[in-house]
């Protein structure tokens, strides 16, 4: 591993701990991406993640927050600009929405149901996010 490679994995670390302590399961290959989608039963939430600070000020803590209330059957998180081909194998199972990070996708026994884009994110309160999250949850969930 290179000296980038080495520090890019120790700056992102706390990054990825945020969403694992919360109960996320982190998809770091293609095949992991497409194992959990096979099996995929249930409601799921699938956070890409990312380095910026629209992501550790509002994305990250908006989806702990949001599973706290609501939990749904699955958890997942796939790093943009860190597990590129995970990422690359998550975005191929909702492919009609443009690449967008930080992200949330809903997915209903493996298929797309909703999606947040980067845009319903950044500049958004964090409480707003929550709710938004909740809300998608909560309606998911019941179905």
């Amino acid at each position: 591993m290179n000296a980038y490679d080495e520090y890019m994995k120790q700056v992102v670390k706390p990054m990825r701990e945020e969403l694992v302590e919360a109960g996320f399961a982190e998809l770091t290959t293609a095949d992991a991406v497409n194992e959990f989608m096979a099996e995929a039963k249930g409601t799921s939430l699938v956070v890409i993640n990312s380095v910026c600070g629209c992501a550790a000020g509002l994305a990250r803590p908006a989806a702990r927050e949001a599973v706290a209330a609501v939990k749904p059957d699955h958890l997942v998180t796939v790093f943009a600009g860190q597990d590129p081909e995970a990422t690359v194998a998550m975005r191929s199972f909702f492919e009609d929405v443009p690449p967008s990070s930080p992200s949330m996708a809903i997915l209903k026994d493996g298929e797309l149901a909703y999606f947040i884009p980067r845009e319903q994110i950044e500049g958004f309160p964090v409480e707003q996010i929550v709710t938004h999250l909740t809300g998608v949850l909560e309606q998911t969930c019941e179905k």
